[in-house]
């Protein structure tokens, strides 16, 4: 099914968001204010496009997926058809506030209205539109045609109908849609990215660690293994008993480390059950050993692409 979408705001995401919306068969108007702008954007996603099908990423022609994709300097115009309009505008709040004002009286009754937001949150600067349960964040990884994980983050007051329209058609997109169940400023993936952050300051700060080798331990130690299993997933197959038993054995020792940043919270015995319930439906205890030998393969493959490809490897020691 093709369906028509609307970018609002030229820059990296607004390039990255034409891209995944073009290369699934879509047509796509991307709309800016100056057209020094909207040439920059046409160069850029030129040249991302050629990159893919040199990589292999392209089921047809850098060509055929660029001539899907139209800029103009008339918002209404860029609307004009359009079933979802993607927000791409700086992330500040008074601009954002306007624009979304200026979307609800343009656009279709029935289009979907996302904003690409990074931390804040929908309700802040939609809440006062009479149109607002189409409203809401579809915050992607950047750049999302090379990370497929998007953010799908309601307000209270978004609509069921508008929540499932949204996920279905990032489905379409190849995209894997992670629903947001509550506001809360970041959201999950820069919540996540965040808490890492302030860690590795905090160590290169002290003395513990030079910063390229920080970088070194993520990219050939815990983002490698994230690549496949993540934080959980991980603590299931380092301990035979899964999360249960990582917990026994590894709590305390957590525990100490956040206490030492002042995060003195322990994770209560109904918080380890729920996360070891979920886990169990995924990462079966009586099948830990096959489990472990999956990572195990995959992270292989991994290895065996990194090593192929010196490339891949930005930290030469």
């Amino acid at each position: 099914m093709t369906r028509h979408f609307a970018v609002v705001g030229s820059g990296s995401i607004g390039i990255g968001w034409a891209i995944v919306f073009a290369r699934a068969g879509n047509t796509v108007k991307v709309y800016d204010l100056e057209q020094s702008r909207l040439d920059i954007f046409t160069q850029g996603v030129n040249e991302r496009l050629q990159v893919l099908q040199e990589e292999g990423l392209l089921n047809e022609g850098a060509d055929i997926v660029c001539s899907r994709i139209s800029t103009s300097l008339d918002l209404a115009e860029s609307l004009e058809g359009a079933e979802y309009i993607q927000e791409c505008a700086p992330e500040q709040l008074e601009i954002k506030k306007a624009l979304f004002a200026t979307l609800e009286a343009l656009a279709s009754n029935s289009a979907i209205i996302a904003s690409s937001s990074s931390a804040l949150k929908i309700s802040s600067f939609t809440s006062d539109l009479s149109t607002r349960t189409r409203c809401l964040v579809v915050h992607p990884g950047n750049p999302p045609y090379l990370l497929p994980v998007v953010e799908v983050v309601p307000a209270s007051f978004t609509s069921g109908d508008t929540v499932a329209r949204a996920q279905e058609i990032l489905r379409e997109l190849n995209m894997s849609p992670i629903l947001v169940m509550r506001e809360i400023e970041g959201f999950v993936f820069n919540r996540l990215q965040g808490a890492m952050l302030r860690e590795a300051y905090a160590l290169v700060e002290e003395g513990v660690v030079d910063p390229i080798d920080l970088d070194i331990v993520v990219t050939q130690g815990l983002g490698r293994r994230w690549s496949v299993v993540g934080p959980f997933g991980t603590s299931t197959l380092n301990v035979e008993g899964g999360i249960t038993a990582h917990v026994a054995r590894m709590g305390e020792s957590y525990y100490r480390m956040g206490a030492d940043r002042g995060q003195s919270e322990r994770w209560s015995d109904e918080l380890v059950e729920k996360i070891a319930a979920s886990m169990e439906g995924l990462f079966l205890n009586d099948k830990w050993t096959e489990n472990v030998n999956r990572r195990d393969r995959a992270l292989m493959k991994l290895n065996r692409l990194i090593t192929d490809n010196g490339e891949l490897n930005f930290y030469q020691k």
